[in-house]
């Protein structure tokens, strides 16, 4: 048994096994019951399976082009893949401690990774790149199909306490609270955005473990007590019938069907809410979840590890065309390939382990390859046949790149009209550009003639706003949202979208945080796109907002100096009112 404690943030007491997910390595730990290990073995094979493949593809490909002597590079990787100790480890870890073969093909490779660093070679201690890109392929190929925390968690048996490194509240707003009956993490405050959304589900929390998820097992019974701030982790059976005595229980409602008709503040504002998707099979969400439509589909994940030139036009078209027939009449944002270097994979581009992604990056990448653009925009346009389509680039940082592919587009277009005969009304494809530099925010009145529609990716505009990698714990909680410098970019664009009489949306992890959904309408926004799951409760907020009041905090909140200063405002003012005050309260 062992205590740990917290800052309790939303009351209630709840026994439950541990669930643990570890969002700095992208990884969710998980136990599976007995008759899933087979399950989850086979899963890992699966995995195994595929990943040779695509090596074996690469290398292929290698060997048909320049440098083709280094093509035998990927052999170390084929044979690291077959290694006992990175496969056959992790389906030990499956059967011995019985968690999800993801969990365990990260375990397995951080042991590898601690064996490469403690050997004196320099060119031996290197490979452990391979290592951890032989391991990155297993679980993209462990993550086809099951995505992200959402459907992982909708695995788990019984009532859980998730366990987290940090809970955005994106995230929270989508999971299962019948499942997860709680939660603790590791970093956070009292006005941690999370734990504004958990004491408005009404869900018992503790915040500010430190460690938490790094001490606790997965499956490890737990009792949580948010209001004392207490987790008791192994609790003995003295604990655990005091913990039933003293469980709340807390009965809350679940989320309504889905709402259809305009979503409009309370005073009238129309807001438009779209879905970000990334495989035909999360079509289904849009309708259960009231989406307008889909604001921003992630081209690239039709890939899925294959070599890009493996998809063909007639590949990208019949995708294309089927997910426009089935969200018409709804209109369907397509990204073109939001691809960087790894994804031309050659040995002189070997990946390093914490990899930084500016560079040859989405549409300069594309530029850089027209093969590769020129046949997804034919894709594309032919597509544009069967509904309302729009194209969008993305990583745009200039208005020549702008201009370049407008232009290379153009002459797809009329080159279906000299060669196939094909008349297409160049009208009827919007083309858009992504706002997530701060050179393209900075030169959004130049890029706005130039295009039909902007979309703001909050993701990475923060990132390389304030030069944060989230994946480095060291500068991690340095990532803020609310950041005065963000905030003025994403007026500025607006500003320049409405100066130009073009739509801008916005398609970040923002968008789908109830508490900064406020704000961003406050700022004149009035179209996001977000994750399916969490449409209905920014709805709830939405219709509980006073898009006047909204502008009025907004307009105070960018007279702040500092992130802490506004993040405390918009507490006291916008969330207590409107997230607190929702159907859901």
């Amino acid at each position: 048994m062992e205590r740990l404690t917290g800052i309790g943030v939303s009351p209630g007491v709840v026994l439950g096994r541990a669930v643990v997910l570890t969002q700095r390595t992208e990884v969710m730990r998980f136990p599976i019951p007995p008759d899933r290990v087979e399950q989850e073995v086979a899963a890992l094979l699966r995995a195994q399976a595929a990943s040779k493949q695509q090596l074996q593809d690469i290398k292929a490909r290698v060997e048909h082009g320049p440098g083709s002597e280094l093509a035998a590079l990927f052999d170390a990787q084929l044979l690291m893949l077959d290694d006992p100790m990175l496969v056959g480890r992790a389906e030990a870890i499956v059967r011995g401690e019985r968690v999800n073969a993801a969990w365990a093909v990260h375990r397995a490779y951080e042991e590898l990774y601690h064996v490469f660093m403690a050997m004196e070679d320099p060119y031996l201690r290197e490979r452990e790149t391979d290592v951890a890109d032989v391991a990155g392929r297993l679980r993209l190929n462990l993550r086809h199909g099951a995505k992200g925390p959402k459907e992982l968690l909708s695995q788990i048996d019984g009532p859980s306490v998730l366990i987290a490194d940090e809970l955005t509240a994106s995230i929270a707003a989508q999971l299962d609270w019948s499942r997860v009956q709680a939660f603790a993490t590791d970093a956070g405050s009292r006005t941690y955005h999370t734990a504004i959304l958990a004491r408005s589900l009404k869900v018992p929390a503790i915040v500010g473990l430190h460690d938490a998820s790094l001490r606790i097992a997965a499956g490890t019974p737990v009792v949580l007590d948010g209001t004392t701030g207490e987790l008791i982790v192994a609790p003995t059976a003295e604990q655990i019938d005091e913990a039933h005595r003293r469980a709340t229980r807390p009965r809350r409602r679940g989320m309504r069907e889905a709402e259809t008709g305009p979503v409009l503040t309370t005073d009238g504002v129309r807001i438009r809410l779209e879905a970000n998707i990334e495989l035909l099979e999360d079509l289904p969400f849009l309708n259960e979840h009231g989406a307008e439509g889909v604001g921003l589909y992630r081209s690239e994940f039709m890939l899925s590890g294959r070599p890009i030139e493996s998809v063909t036009e007639n590949d990208q078209y019949a995708l294309y065309r089927s997910l426009i027939e089935q969200v018409a009449p709804r209109p369907v944002t397509i990204r073109t390939f939001d691809l960087d270097e790894r994804h031309f994979a050659g040995p002189g581009r070997a990946p390093e382990r914490r990899r930084t992604r500016p560079g040859l990056r989405g549409l300069r990448l594309g530029l850089a390859n027209p093969a590769v653009l020129r046949t997804q925009l034919r894709a594309l346009v032919r597509a544009s046949a069967h509904g309302p389509l729009r194209i969008m680039f993305p990583f745009v940082t200039a208005v020549e790149e702008v201009r370049q592919a407008r232009a290379m587009l153009d002459d797809v277009v009329s080159g279906f009209s000299r060669t196939e005969g094909v008349r297409i009304d160049p009208a009827q494809i919007k083309v858009g550009a992504m706002i997530e530099v701060p050179s393209a925010a900075l030169a959004a009145d130049l890029l706005a003639p130039e295009v039909d529609f902007f979309t703001i990716g909050t993701n990475d505009l923060i990132a390389y706003c304030l030069a944060v990698d989230r994946t480095d714990d060291r500068v991690s909680d340095l990532y803020e949202p609310l950041h005065p410098a963000v905030l003025r970019l994403i007026r500025m664009v607006r500003r320049a979208a409405t100066r130009h009489h073009i739509p801008v949306s916005l398609c970040g992890e923002m968008a789908s945080d109830p508490a900064l959904v406020g704000l961003l309408v406050g700022l004149g926004l009035t179209e996001f796109s977000m994750t399916p799951g969490a449409i209905p409760i920014v709805r709830h907020v939405i219709e509980e907002l006073s898009a006047a009041e909204a502008r009025r905090l907004a307009g105070h909140a960018l007279r702040l100096a500092t992130a802490a200063e506004i993040e405390q405002y918009l507490f006291d003012a916008l969330a207590a009112s409107a997230i607190q005050r929702s159907p859901l309260s």
